[in-house]
């Protein structure tokens, strides 16, 4: 399987920018090879083109977002009863109305599969405009660091980010989640 993975990856990079693109775009609703596989060698071949990759990358993964939304909204739900009990949907529902931009956002920019969130963004009913401003942010965020740190460390960015981008991603996403609860708690308190 890996080697299949590796020689669709190879086939891709034959399309530059526009097989960074379709991979993006797939990526975001329902395709397992995350973008990063593309972009990062790409921006490691041509450094001055890693903010370029970054922007396609992101623009694709947005506009694929959109059809993760529509998946989840025109078949998401009746997909879900089969494996999860309708009363759990509901509570992740609920959770997920809550804090659906938080979540399009830590999902956007840490490891976590952003398809899932997309998807679940449609079956919870997410408006659009709140999934491409949370989406921007969070794939912008995650692509533009990874074309920053390519073109600071040129062929070391490849085993950095592979070995700390992760973790790395994780750190800033729970540092977002506790300045985001901090808020909540200080609104909470002044209206209280």
């Amino acid at each position: 399987m890996r080697e299949m993975i590796h020689v669709l990856e190879e086939w891709l990079l034959e399309f530059g920018s526009w097989g960074l693109f379709i991979v993006s775009f797939m990526e975001s609703s329902f395709f397992p090879i995350p973008p990063d596989v593309l972009m990062i060698p790409m921006g490691i071949a041509n450094p001055d083109r890693a903010l370029w990759y970054a922007f396609i990358t992101t623009a694709g993964s947005v506009l694929g977002a959109l059809l993760g939304w529509y998946i989840g909204r025109k078949v998401g739900r009746p997909v879900l009863r089969y494996f999860i009990k309708e009363e759990r949907i509901a509570t992740v529902e609920n959770y997920f109305a809550k804090y659906g931009a938080m979540a399009i956002l830590i999902a956007g920019f840490t490891p976590i599969p952003y398809k899932v969130f997309t998807i679940f963004s449609g079956i919870a009913r997410i408006r659009i405009p709140t999934l491409i401003i949370w989406s921007i942010i969070g794939r912008g965020a995650r692509f533009f660091l990874e074309a920053a740190l390519i073109i600071a460390l040129g062929e070391k960015a490849m085993p950095f980010i592979e070995e700390n981008f992760a973790v790395l991603t994780a750190g800033l996403g729970g540092i977002v989640i506790v300045g985001y609860l901090i808020y909540l708690f200080a609104r909470k308190s002044k209206n209280a």
